[in-house]
């Protein structure tokens, strides 16, 4: 192997030194031990410490905070018709009061809770502030961190019987631990530990629901203008354009493997004393935007991003179909390698930094179109060791558990909803999931699998958070829980795949494990009524209040 630079190799030399050093030390002992620096993840390690309780948060990365601090910063609270802030409590609105106070808003913030009112504004914030809030707590809270700790995928986890002992990390540590908690959005840990789980779309009649497998009526998020999918138009032989399946439809409702795509949540401003051009990339391909070509040639327009996230940033994600989600390529990414993870994630990232580009530069735009586009830049204070672009994309989708208890779109129902007796946290949002797929019906371009019900009456409520889909069989695993990678078919997991959800379910999570440790106990045996008992005066939100 050659190494081109003296950097490269100091850096080299740093990991393999980290590896010796990891060899050779001595196991780590822990009471809780959390793969997974996400928000779940750091909320999960606050409420153990706040218990009493020995924690270890492991990370495979750098940064704690996953989408909150990677450019999800327009979080998904009071931003629709509906209004779902009752929802958040607990830490989870702690973290809320902690972004307030650092934006001198705190006030604001406070009169709004007492008036039950509704300030979308209120709820936002740039990625590096949420990372210096979690930065915070972790360290106020004494939480022991281990950063660039990655799962091994061979030999990752070690069990005894039904009880995971240690986990062993690709630079030679190991940490051993009386339970365990996945808070990856992948569902790493859960997997290696042989825990059954489930990527993809469930046909309907799996579990009695009507919004599951292919979705052979899909309005949402569909192409306003025809788009012609043949690389010589109107000649199927020519074969496709770039980003559209050569596949068939298939039958409505039945069995995927397709999950709903993913993309990043770019930061950007238009601050020229802030704002980082994007250049053009080095492997830049005009033929991949013949798709975006078309759409406008039609008439189409794809508008450019607008303020959203404090001090004029935008945080975009998939306000258009054709301006953020890659489509169609993702499918395998949960059960991925870590090296075709790594390919996927760079594709993507090529993908969008074309796509600005070409939206901001390209003849093929109209001139409006393309001004409002190249008004806006990478922020040099977002993601500075990463020039400006996030280090991760938004995981929509990732290993799903698969319980002795399954969340269904029947606990989510308007009409004759089943019942959740053991709730932890309330889920208050839709089944929502962006296009599967991106395919060929009736001679056009057509976008499959979204689903997102925001009529007048919608056929969805809030909802629960069952106690039981946090947890595996037993007979799988007995210490293990996981707030982000729930026991759900994927329609219920499109309503539950929020932030402030994700930390209700860690914090619940958190606490069980600690009741779990101090019995001695399975987890699936922690007592709920006690449970209860603790989350409530912890102000965790498990209903609907009668107001």
């Amino acid at each position: 192997m050659v190494v081109g630079t003296m950097r490269s190799l100091r850096r080299q030399l740093v990991i393999l030194l980290s590896i010796a050093v990891c060899a050779s030390a001595a196991p780590m002992e822990t009471d809780l031990c959390i793969y997974g620096g996400t928000s779940a993840g750091v909320v999960a390690a606050v409420q153990a410490v706040h218990l009493g309780k020995r924690v270890v948060l492991v990370e495979a990365g750098q940064h704690l905070g996953g989408m909150s601090v990677e450019g999800l910063g327009g979080t998904d609270i009071d931003n629709q018709p509906f209004q779902n802030s009752p929802a958040v409590g607990g830490l989870a609105l702690a973290f809320y009061r902690s972004i307030n106070a650092r934006y001198g808003r705190s006030e604001k913030f406070e009169l709004m809770l007492a008036a039950r009112g509704k300030q979308t504004s209120l709820w936002r914030f740039e990625p590096h502030v949420a990372e210096a809030v979690w930065e915070d707590w972790v360290k106020e809270a004494g939480v022991t961190v281990l950063r660039g700790h990655r799962l091994r995928e061979t030999a990752g986890v070690a069990k005894d019987g039904t009880r995971i002992t240690a986990l062993h990390f690709d630079n030679g540590a190991e940490v051993r631990s009386k339970v365990f908690i996945d808070a990856t959005y992948e569902g790493d840990l859960l997997a290696f530990a042989g825990i059954r789980f489930a990527v993809g779309r469930e046909g309907n009649a799996e579990y009695g629901e009507t919004n599951n497998g292919i979705r052979t009526d899909t309005t949402h998020n569909q192409h306003d203008k025809r788009i012609d999918p043949y690389r010589t138009p109107g000649d199927p032989k020519s074969g496709l354009i770039f980003g559209v399946q050569d596949e068939p439809l298939g039958e409505h409702g039945a069995a995927d493997e397709s999950i709903q795509g993913y993309c990043f949540r770019l930061c950007l401003t238009k601050n020229p004393a802030n704002r980082l051009p994007i250049d053009k990339p080095g492997n830049y391909d005009p033929t991949h935007y013949e798709m975006q070509r078309r759409y406008l040639a039609a008439g189409g327009v794809i508008t450019a991003p607008h303020a959203a996230v404090p001090n004029g940033k935008s945080d975009p994600g998939t306000w258009h179909s054709l301006a953020g989600n890659f489509t169609g390529w993702n499918h395998r990414y949960p059960l991925a390698s870590y090296t075709e993870r790594d390919t996927m994630l760079r594709a993507s990232r090529d993908h969008i930094h074309g796509l600005y580009w070409f939206m901001a530069h390209d003849e093929a735009v109209p001139e409006k179109q393309r001004q409002a586009w190249a008004a806006w830049g990478l922020c040099k204070d977002e993601f500075a060791d990463n020039a400006g672009w996030p280090r991760a994309f938004y995981v929509r989708n990732g290993r799903r558990m698969i319980g002795d208890f399954v969340l269904t779109e029947a606990h989510l129902r308007r009409t004759n909803p089943e019942p959740v007796d053991d709730s932890v946290g309330l889920i208050w949002w839709p089944p929502d999931f962006h296009s599967a797929r991106c395919l060929v019906k009736d001679g056009r371009v057509w976008n499959e699998g979204a689903v997102f019900n925001m009529s007048k009456e919608p056929d969805w409520i809030p909802c629960g958070i069952p106690y039981r889909c946090l947890v595996p069989k037993a007979a799988e695993c007995t210490n293990l829980l996981s707030p982000t990678c729930p026991s759900s078919s994927y329609v219920a997991y499109g309503a539950y795949r929020i932030e402030f959800t994700f930390m209700a379910a860690a914090q619940s999570a958190a606490t069980a494990a600690s009741m779990a440790i101090d019995d001695g106990s399975a987890v699936q045996a922690v007592d709920y009524a006690r449970l209860r008992a603790q989350l409530m005066r912890d102000k965790q939100v498990l209903e609907v209040s009668r107001d």
